[in-house]
């Protein structure tokens, strides 16, 4: 048996490639949308894709079942769990609970994990080549490694209300009579990783084990002495913000992401005279791809920042909304394949919108953020000092009179801020890229946006030099 797994760091997602090395077969689960990755490993040990499937309706990231069943010929297989609220808007083979998925040797069995979501599936793998009863299980958002998927998200992201008590439960029991039944041996392998929204503490490590899960983890002696509103209240505590997105993502990924075909077509360089009209105009828009101490140096008019390939999804996610904005994105990068890359990394969370690229900005109509230094911050009597981190940060400490509203959901909640053109917003983060990249997208919403220099660390670090 082979058992891939694939990292996105920017999302903090894995998906996962099984292979069966008698018949040449494979399984692909909870794939992201740009699947080249996935091609190259089957055309590496040559194996034909025949099965993709997903844990659950997932709230991160757009799913990419869809992008390699159309490429592959693939079967597709989801969840019929959940009820009649929960069902994918697209056409698969239905799986419930116990249901297998079978190729050569190796059996995938589908167990039903709610709580996270309704419809969420865990998969059990067993090698039949080495052993008659599971050793694996691809936990989804059910089980990370030292925490928990978290029950809030419908709640939080897509138009749920106090659903987080019931699904909270939900993990209690899933954990009871699915993961607690199984071998200590057990290896898992979640589908987030430390840096995910997905829960509030989720370990780095790639996999964990049932054993040592249900020694060492928080929740353990929940479980252990059947404590579960001691449970529920300690899950449900603390929670991070949940990107706005979120709830694009749901909305799409249970109706069927769109198909873009692969392989997709080489990005152009965009000439600076048609772009300069196209900005004018609000037909597009330069994604500044640099430092947030470059673009403070000068920037394209109207430019969001997204600041490098690592958190490119993410970012982008924050200053583009594909279901309001129009225009087309035109990336800063140093050639068509790192263009490419970003694409990448946008069509991920379904921000299909980057149509070309520049190298520089020579003949662009040019702009100078406004970066308001420390000195100055207590003199200036902005309408708003606006703190973008999540409130988990803000909670443990923020400058007195801020107003927090995480930089993940700023562009969805304006109602929450003075009218652009007629008042001054200062806005700071924790050490200044989060706050670079959604102020610029602010601005090119009309607001009169100056970034705090330095951001709170450099307010504590000049609170302490008084």
């Amino acid at each position: 048996m082979l058992l891939e797994r694939f990292y996105d760091e920017d999302l903090a997602q894995a998906s996962y490639f099984i292979g069966c090395q008698a018949q040449n077969t494979a399984v692909v689960v909870d794939a992201r949308r740009d699947i080249t990755e996935y091609l190259d490993l089957a055309e590496h040990h040559g194996m034909e894709i025949v099965a993709v499937t997903e844990t659950h309706i997932h709230a991160d990231y757009l799913s990419g079942t869809r992008e390699l069943a159309a490429a592959t010929g693939a079967k597709i297989y989801l969840s019929g769990e959940g009820g009649e609220d929960w069902q994918y808007g697209f056409e698969g083979e239905l799986m419930y609970d116990k249901d297998t998925i079978q190729i050569g040797n190796i059996t995938i069995e589908a167990r039903h994990t709610p709580g996270h979501t309704p419809e969420h599936l865990s998969f059990l793998i067993t090698d039949g080549a080495f052993a008659d009863t599971p050793g694996y299980m691809l936990s989804g958002d059910f089980i990370f490694s030292g925490d928990l998927g978290r029950p809030d998200l419908l709640d939080e992201a897509a138009g749920g209300v106090d659903t987080r008590f019931g699904g909270a439960k939900d993990i209690f029991r899933s954990l009871k009579e699915v993961f607690l039944q199984l071998d200590d041996h057990v290896q898992v392998y979640p589908a987030h990783g430390a840096g995910s929204a997905c829960g509030k503490a989720l370990g780095a490590l790639p996999s964990t084990t049932v054993g040592y899960e249900r020694n060492y983890a928080w929740w353990a002696p929940y479980l252990k002495n059947d404590d579960e509103q001691g449970f529920v209240d300690e899950l449900l505590d603390g929670q991070p913000d949940a990107h706005a997105y979120f709830g694009r993502m749901k909305r799409q990924n249970k109706s069927g992401p769109a198909v873009l075909g692969y392989p997709l077509p080489e990005l152009p360089e965009v000439e600076a005279a048609e772009l300069a009209d196209r900005i004018e105009s609000g037909d597009a828009i330069v994604v500044d791809t640099r430092h947030h101490s470059e673009v403070h140096e000068g920037t394209v008019k109207d430019a969001v920042n997204v600041p490098g390939l690592a958190k490119a999804a993410t970012y982008g996610s924050w200053v583009y909304d594909p279901e309001t904005d129009t225009a087309d994105l035109i990336v800063l990068a140093a050639d068509a394949e790192e263009a490419a890359e970003y694409r990448d990394h946008f069509i991920r969370v379904g921000i299909d919108e980057i149509t070309g690229f520049i190298t520089g900005f020579d003949g662009l109509p040019m702009v100078t953020p406004e970066v308001l230094s420390q000195d100055k911050l207590f003199d200036a009597a902005p309408d708003m000092l606006l703190d973008l981190r999540n409130k988990t940060e803000h909670a443990d400490g923020h400058i007195p009179g801020s107003y927090q509203l995480s930089g993940g959901r700023v562009l969805w909640n304006l109602d929450e801020l003075p009218a652009p053109g007629e008042s001054t917003i200062i806005s700071y983060c924790q050490s200044g890229v989060r706050n670079s990249v959604a102020a610029s997208a602010l601005r090119r919403k009309g607001y009169d946006v100056q970034e705090l220099e330095g951001s709170y660390l450099g307010y504590l670090d000049h609170q302490n030099k008084k």
